[in-house]
């Protein structure tokens, strides 16, 4: 019998090689003006690593991923509402901080500002590239009469596509000014429309495949992006109770669908690396499924010296949490994009060289972002070959990248 975690190597190079390149891969991330990332621009690979001290600026990173995710549904303006609003997620700093105020020499202070307040999120990528920028209204135009009394809702001001990394005049495709989008026409620019709403970002207000197919290319493609924060295991949590099962190619971010998730990846997806990524991390372990007569599906898990199999119910956290985590990353339908935010959560020390394995594994398939402070998994990730490691750290207030100087930033221009 072949070790386990030969026969995971060799299941997933096998659907590596069968399955298309990554669309859409990011190759840049650009911030500005989101909480503590006042100025972020950062390069990406297939395997991108987040770490750092608490407080140096992670979750605002996870966050500001977020957004950016929900622009493709038109909920970004809701998403900020959620956040305390737009004057809560701005950036709290002066808009330029001195050499003299890094070393000490003055005291940070700030000066007049003579552009409107502006938080912006974008990334570039081989194919189509992208940026927003969101404001307050009655700012560049008079205030509504009669007053409104949304007058802090953030709006759309201004959004852009772009073919290639660095955004040029030249390599526009679709630009929103306003209320008015337009789009590039061989050497002309075609008004698509003059009034859409201020809340409403160009995925929502013009997605469509004839009229503008890089619009629509590119909201599918970000609405394929999938984000796991947190896994309930607690003993009341779905995972562990039987369910009404359906096929499901995606587990979803609450792992409600787990024995499901499990079935799917048996009968069309890769049962092979599913046996492999568990007798990695349990060897003489393997997980079934149980299909009840009512549809309900149950999980199973072996071990070995054990004459019965354990319930859902009867798993710690740390195993059913891995369980979850082998679920969400051998998915039948691989996204562009997968976050993991902090999955070293729960999990016992032994399992983060495993679950590191499993990452570095479907990056071939899947561009993956990881957010973590635990050493074990940071160690397991860096050997990866791809790996680009992204540490944080905080400098009076603002989030920089370690060692990133002028010259180590990819080539990034803002739309004006």
């Amino acid at each position: 019998m072949q070790p386990p975690m030969l026969g995971l190597m060799k299941s997933v190079q096998l659907s590596a090689a069968a399955s298309i390149e990554i669309l859409n891969m990011l190759t840049t991330l650009a911030i500005s003006n989101y909480r503590s990332l006042s100025d972020l621009i950062v390069p990406l690979g297939r395997l991108n690593l987040i770490t750092g001290p608490n407080g140096s600026g992670k979750s605002n990173f996870y966050r500001a991923l977020r957004l950016l995710a929900e622009t493709a549904s038109g909920g970004v303006v809701g998403a900020l509402a959620r956040e305390g609003g737009l004057a809560s997620s701005y950036w709290a700093g002066p808009a330029d901080i001195s050499r003299r105020m890094r070393s000490g020499e003055v005291s940070v202070q700030g000066s007049q500002q003579h552009k409107p307040k502006r938080l912006k999120l974008g990334f570039a990528s081989d194919d189509f590239s992208y940026a927003i920028a969101l404001g307050l209204p009655g700012v560049e135009k008079p205030p509504p009469d009669p007053p409104s009394a949304f007058m802090l809702d953030p709006e759309v001001k201004r959004e852009s596509i772009w073919v290639g990394n660095a955004y040029r005049p030249a390599s526009a495709l679709v630009e929103r000014d306003a209320s008015m989008i337009k789009i590039r026409r061989e050497r002309d620019w075609d008004v698509l429309k003059i009034r859409i709403g201020a809340f409403d970002s160009i995925f929502r207000a013009v997605a469509d495949p004839t009229v503008t197919p890089e619009i629509f290319q590119l909201r599918e493609a970000i609405q394929g992006w999938r984000f796991y924060d947190h896994f309930r295991t607690d003993i009341d949590a779905a995972a562990r109770t039987p369910q009404l099962g359906t096929r499901t190619q995606v587990l979803h971010h609450d792992g409600h669908d787990l024995a499901a998730a499990l079935q799917t990846i048996r009968e069309v997806g890769d049962s092979e690396a599913l046996d492999a990524a568990i007798a990695d991390a349990f060897p003489g372990a393997r997980v079934d499924i149980d299909v009840q007569n009512d549809g309900r599906f149950s999980l199973l898990f072996y071990q070995d010296g054990l004459l019965r199999p354990l319930l859902g119910s009867e798993l710690s956290d740390g195993t059913l949490r891995y369980i979850l985590w082998v679920a969400a990353l051998l998915s039948p339908r691989p996204p562009p994009l997968m976050v993991l935010n902090e999955p070293e959560t729960s999990l016992h020390p032994s399992l983060l060289a495993p679950l590191a394995r499993l990452i570095s594994n479907v990056v071939a398939q899947t561009q993956v972002w990881v957010i973590s402070h635990a050493p074990s998994l940071i160690t397991g990730l860096t050997a990866h070959r791809d790996c680009n490691l992204i540490a944080l750290e905080k400098t009076l207030g603002q989030t920089l990248v370690q060692g990133q100087g002028a010259l180590d930033r990819p080539s990034w221009h803002w739309p004006e």
